[in-house]
């Protein structure tokens, strides 16, 4: 790619043409024809990105299963540890509130 001013006129000459030939067919259609096109084709993009929402919460259902196998049982004991520090900080607010 050029970095040249000729090469830059020439594609902003190529994307106002597209741009005028885009907005010409926009207008050429009728209001409604234009709403139920654009209403298609949002339809078919919601769609695509509910599928590949659906993909991606199954890879990551597949990770967190593959990593809960790699940490094995020391996940809960991870998770009891921290229980137990947040009720001993609760006991220490008490007692310190309290006296």
């Amino acid at each position: 790619m050029t970095t040249n001013g000729e090469s830059k006129f020439s594609y902003l000459l190529i994307g106002l043409g597209l741009g005028a030939i885009g907005g010409l067919m926009a207008a050429l259609l009728g209001r409604k024809e234009t709403r139920e096109l654009l209403r298609e084709r949002s339809n078919k993009g919601l769609d695509y990105l509910n599928q590949q929402a659906g993909k991606l919460r199954e890879s990551a259902d597949m990770i967190v299963k593959k990593g809960k196998e790699i940490i094995g049982p020391h996940c809960d004991s991870v998770k009891t540890d921290t229980e137990a520090q947040k009720q001993s900080h609760q006991e220490e607010r008490r007692e310190h509130l309290g006296g």
